[in-house]
Parts: structure tokens; sequence; C-alpha cells
């Protein structure tokens, strides 16, 4: 595992680096330090200090195999929250960085919250957001390279919001010409929504003609 120390130590190449263990240890969560990170497949997990990683296997959302299960359709239909993009990012990843009952910690620190803030205001990180009754009720965020977003993390304080929240991200990310949604790992809400694994070298392969297309999120 590679130590970075100062502000130009490289990443090492993550097609060789073990897939269930940091790549890359320290460093800051600098714009430019994330996105030389997502454009070669690492990502920052950990603070205090920062790890680095790249996991094999790889979870991805592919765009046309979002799934839309009945219960989704009908709130769909019902349409119960305004859905906006980049209207309230900081609101969005300080929920998302919030302690629950079924939640004590958080990976989200205040370090997390800085650099991805000034990722977001150098246009490189969005947010789509639901709003009840003027309330901010749930959302996702995540970072862009290219035609890569990479879904960072979600929140609800309503049911389904997190989800709709998704939906509208997958048909933004489908209209505009994204070819990639990484969402690093998988969980059992994201594999319900359709979410796979794929090989790292497989998802290194995609991942470098998805960073050199002219995607724009906004």
């Amino acid at each position: 595992m590679v130590v970075l120390r100062g502000p130009y130590d490289s990443f090492p190449d993550p097609a060789s680096a073990p897939g269930g263990e940091p790549v890359a240890i320290g460093g800051e969560l600098s714009v430019s330090r994330l996105l030389t990170a997502y454009r070669i497949g690492i990502f920052p997990w950990t603070s205090r200090p920062v790890t680095w990683w790249s996991p094999d296997p790889r979870g991805i959302l592919e765009l046309d195999g979002f799934h839309v299960a009945r219960s989704l359709q009908r709130v769909l239909r019902q349409a119960p929250f305004e859905v906006t993009f980049n209207r309230a990012f900081a609101s969005v990843i300080a929920a998302c960085a919030e302690r629950r009952a079924n939640r004590p910690t958080t990976w989200i620190s205040s370090e997390f919250i800085r650099g991805y803030t000034q990722l977001h205001e150098a246009g490189h990180a969005h947010s789509v957001e639901c709003w009840q009754g003027g309330k901010l009720v749930g959302g996702v965020y995540g970072v862009q390279v290219g035609g890569l977003f990479a879904g960072e993390s979600m929140f609800h304080r309503v049911s389904n919001a997190s989800k709709v929240a998704l939906y509208h991200l997958v048909q933004r990310l489908r209209e505009r010409g994204f070819v990639l949604f990484d969402l690093q790992q998988v969980n059992t809400t994201t594999v319900a929504l359709g979410a796979i694994e794929i090989p790292r070298q497989q998802y290194l392969r995609r991942l470098r003609a998805a960073v050199e297309l002219d995607c724009r999120f906004p």
C-alpha cells in the first residue's frame, strides 16, 4: 500500500492493487487529488488518515438497467416530491452525514464535506434533491468526470424520497449521454434497484472511455 506524504505523490496503478484493502493511505481531499483519483478508478472512503480504495469487484448501475418496482412506479405517478438538481448540495451532503439510530457512525467526516463541497463549487460534484412542503426530504450526491458519474451517498426522511431522487438522477444521466454510473460497492437497497458487480478490470476499461467524453450534468 502506497503512503501519500505530499500533494505531488502519485497513486499506484489500481489494476494491480489488492481488491479488498486500501490502495493508498494519506494525502488530502483537494479538488485536484479527488479528480485524479476518480479519473483512474480510485475513491476515498475514510479520513484521519484518508484511505483510498479500488474494490474488486466494482458496483455499478447500468443506466438502462434501473429497476422500477411497482411500488416505486405508483410513487412516481403520484409525484409527491418536487425534484431539483444542484439546488442544495451542502444540505444533501450534510444530511447524508447525519448519524441515525441504525447508523451511529458515518464515514462522511467534516473533511469529506469540505472536500466534496469544493468539488461541487468547481463544477465536478452534483446533487439531486426531493422536497415536500418546502422541506428537503431526500437526495443523492456524487462526482462527475466526463461521462462517469460516481454516486457517493443518498438519504431520505420520507419513504421513497431517496429512490425517487436516484430515479431522476438516472434519467438525467441518460439524457445527457453518460455511460458509466459507479456505485463503488452494492448493498441490498441498490441491488433491488438493479445494481450489479463487475470485475475491476472491466470497470477500468469502461472508465477510460467514459472520462474522455464531454458530458454536461447541469
